[in-house]
């Protein structure tokens, strides 16, 4: 047994005695196939090793919208998020990634929408639906195996509850509403500290506030669906259960979702889950995304009134300006948005774009400047390589793997920039080595270099290339002369400036010049 085991196995005995649950749950490790990734629990408070029951195959669910209104940037942060870890998963460790994602088509908010714009809920809410996957696409984040609508699942989720029922863990309210029973199910609590002061909701009926709603009871003119025990719809958490045991069964790898999901949300959906599938532990890894909160550590949310769309978004900042905000901070951790934060992100993408242009230019030969030690380039290279597999392998530190790179980045930066004094190895296959490396990486993270084609950007490459020639042909001619021509050079200048506002760097080196996007 490793060091890293023996510690793993003395912070779950250690946590499973501080853990608040009523009945001292605590987390069972599975049975399966080692990986070489460790993740955090939330039950053991510490990280634990990913333990897949089928080899090489993660079966992982995810909660999606509630697609009554436009999504905002906060839900955003949450999938691109997941996105990322799905792509280290898939590319870093060869795992191949089931992803269901539950949308929730009908509930007490989509309601009031529908009866407030006097829209059918359908149509409301299949509107906002395929808006938030044309926002995912503009963001880079993957499709899941299965997008799940909750109105198409109800058979299953009438099933679900009439097993609840019948195991006595549910009970049936004079209205006709059907309540989870707590007190029947003694592991309540896996994932919270305290679970007496977070219920919101209550009805007359409830015989412990702690009671969740399985089935609601039809009001008025609601959406309902025809039930053994009357007309109503879904509970909340319901929903989330009976999709993935429809798809996954018995056992769920991954259950994801933003950290406000942890209670009441996921908590409920493993009692319920373990009492229908008569397991003590449901789902094995639950991983809790931090949110996206506005300066002053305020939330964002719809019901502040505070949120910035998707779209608005996208006006003033690229997708990978964003998916470089989440990678450059922990999934757990919470970010705090403002402009002064996103120009940090925006910087440290530039920076990337950047040494990836300069390498290319230096390669075919566009560099003036350039002293390349090949062997610590190489070196670097190899240690940054294994600095960044072992922080993705370490719950998914995408922030110490980028900072890895960028201290890779900056010797090569300064190795491209210094003066080659002394006699060097021009040590082209070493820079070509860097930058394949981390235009690979990024490109596995999710950060796209164009959103056009090869030949499309090929072409436009071609012409900027073209132009700039000319340019340079000029201005060398204009500097050439005796006295200098200024009247060109200013031309050239004010040409430099005018490609900066379309997003092209020109950089004049003597008598040399390259380009970049900016």
């Amino acid at each position: 047994m490793n060091v890293t085991c023996k510690l793993i196995r003395v912070c779950k005995r250690f946590v499973s005695t501080e853990t608040n649950c009523q009945d001292g749950a605590k987390w069972i490790e599975p049975i399966g196939y080692q990986t070489a990734v460790s993740v955090y629990n939330p039950i053991t408070k510490c990280k634990v090793p990913l333990i897949l029951k089928t080899e090489n195959v993660l079966k992982w669910y995810m909660c999606g919208p509630t697609v009554y209104d436009s999504a905002h940037i906060g839900h955003a942060a949450t999938y691109i998020k997941s996105d990322i870890i799905r792509r280290i998963l898939s590319n870093y460790f060869n795992i191949d990634i089931l992803l269901v994602m539950g949308i929730t088509d009908i509930d007490d908010k989509i309601i009031k929408c529908s009866i407030e714009s006097g829209k059918d809920f359908k149509t409301l809410s299949k509107h906002f639906e395929t808006e938030f996957y044309a926002d995912m696409n503009k963001l880079n984040i993957g499709e899941p195996y299965l997008y799940c609508r909750v109105t198409d699942y109800i058979p299953q989720i009438i099933h679900f509850v009439e097993e609840l029922l019948t195991r006595n863990y549910g009970y049936i309210t004079k209205d006709g509403s059907v309540y989870f029973d707590t007190n029947k199910y003694n592991k309540y609590g896996k994932l919270k500290t305290s679970v007496h002061d977070v219920v919101k909701s209550q009805h007359p009926d409830k015989k412990s506030a702690l009671d969740f709603a399985l089935w609601k009871a039809a009001k008025n003119n609601e959406p309902s669906w025809r039930c053994p025990w009357g007309y109503g719809r879904p509970g909340w958490h319901i929903e989330c259960s009976a999709i993935a045991s429809a798809v996954f069964g018995n056992s769920v790898d991954i259950h994801s979702g933003g950290i406000d999901l942890a209670f009441p949300h996921h908590e409920n959906e493993e009692a319920q889950s373990c009492c229908y599938h008569n397991v003590n532990q449901w789902v094995n890894y639950w991983l809790h995304c931090g949110h996206l909160n506005l300066k002053g550590d305020v939330k964002m949310s719809k019901s502040l009134k505070n949120t910035i769309s998707i779209q608005n978004y996208l006006e003033e900042y690229s997708a990978n300006h964003l998916r470089m905000l989440c990678l450059l901070s922990h999934y757990r951790n919470d970010i705090e948005f403002s402009d002064e934060v996103m120009q940090n992100a925006v910087l440290v993408t530039q920076k990337f774009d950047n040494f990836i242009n300069d390498c290319d230019n230096y390669v075919v030969g566009k560099f003036e400047t350039g002293d390349i030690d090949e062997n610590l380039l190489f070196t670097t290279l190899y240690d940054t390589r294994n600095k960044v597999y072992s922080a993705l392998a370490d719950d998914f530190n995408t922030s110490k793997a980028i900072h890895a790179i960028i201290n890779l980045i900056g010797i090569g930066n300064k190795m491209l920039y210094q003066s080659n004094i002394t006699p060097h190895s021009k040590g082209i296959s070493a820079v070509a080595a860097v930058s394949n490396y981390v235009s690979s990486t990024l490109s596995k993270l999710g950060i796209s270099r164009s959103t056009m084609s090869t030949a499309e950007n090929q072409q436009i490459k071609d012409i900027i290339d073209c132009f700039l020639n000319f340019r340079m042909t000029i201005r060398n001619r204009a500097l050439e002369q005796n006295p200098k021509d200024t009247i060109l050079l200013k031309e050239c200048d004010n040409v430099r400036m005018n490609l900066s506002t379309y997003g092209i760097v020109v950089k004049d080196q003597q008598s040399v010049t390259n380009w970049s996007w900016k």
